[in-house]
């Protein structure tokens, strides 16, 4: 069976002296993995259009028991990331939150537009990456059915008080009249923090990087993030542990 698509080249794995086994976060299709035969060889039409954090238009070869990318174009390359070592490095986070999260085989369109969008602005540096972080983080997170209950405190129905506190393991809001510290880790949330996080999961797309926030609060904003990654998925990926080596 042939599929014609578009994706994310995720992954990429040399095997034997020219081929490449390649992760794709596509457009419909989920995440999935093929065979690019002569990929490495220069002069191969599929060369560029494989490489790690390369968009492209994908003609894919379905068989019996694995992939074959028949033929591929470069659509975007992303050469800007290439430039700072760490938006590099926070772009490889970004594609192995997809790689854990996109289940195969389904419509991913959602994902994959999140993904590309802050890929472009990352690369552009026209969005500090803090915030990229957070709001690819966070909103993948809700895409795959990990939404936080960012409404109201879990207990009483607060919508909002001097600060709320964010318990990771849980996922749920308390206010400061119900929290009560039982050894569970928390993130205080100052009322800006908690807006931008309430922003990240329930605006549309159209809106959704249309926000801005402080240093200090973005500080915040990206320990309550990560802290329900790590919580989510059971583990600290590698990639965001290797980013994090770059942040001041």
């Amino acid at each position: 069976m042939q599929i014609k698509t578009q994706g994310l080249i995720i992954k990429e794995q040399t095997i034997g002296e020219s081929d490449r086994l390649v992760t794709v976060l596509t457009r419909d299709n989920g995440v999935l993995r093929a065979f690019a035969r002569r990929a490495k060889n220069l002069k191969d039409s599929k060369s560029a259009a494989t490489q790690l954090l390369c968009y492209s238009r994908l003609s894919v070869f379905k068989g019996r028991d694995k992939y074959i990318i028949d033929d591929a174009e470069p659509i975007e390359v992303f050469f800007g990331l290439r430039r700072d070592i760490g938006a590099l490095s926070l772009a490889q986070y970004f594609c192995e939150l997809a790689y854990l999260l996109v289940p195969e085989e389904t419509d991913s369109e959602e994902y994959l537009r999140l993904v590309l969008n802050s890929l472009h602005f990352l690369a552009k540096g026209t969005r500090p990456k803090r915030l990229l972080q957070s709001l690819t983080e966070l909103r993948m997170l809700a895409i795959a059915g990990y939404m936080p209950d960012l409404v109201a405190c879990a207990d009483c129905a607060a919508y909002e008080s001097d600060v709320m506190y964010f318990l990771p393991d849980s996922g749920v809001l308390r206010c400061k009249d119900c929290f009560a510290d039982t050894g569970e880790p928390y993130v205080a949330l100052p009322p800006g923090v908690l807006t931008a996080m309430r922003h990240i999961v329930f605006s549309d797309f159209e809106k959704l990087y249309a926000f801005s926030l402080p240093e200090p609060a973005l500080r915040i904003l990206n320990a309550a993030t990560e802290s329900y990654v790590v919580r989510t998925l059971h583990t600290m990926p590698k990639t965001l542990e290797f980013y994090k080596t770059f942040l001041d």
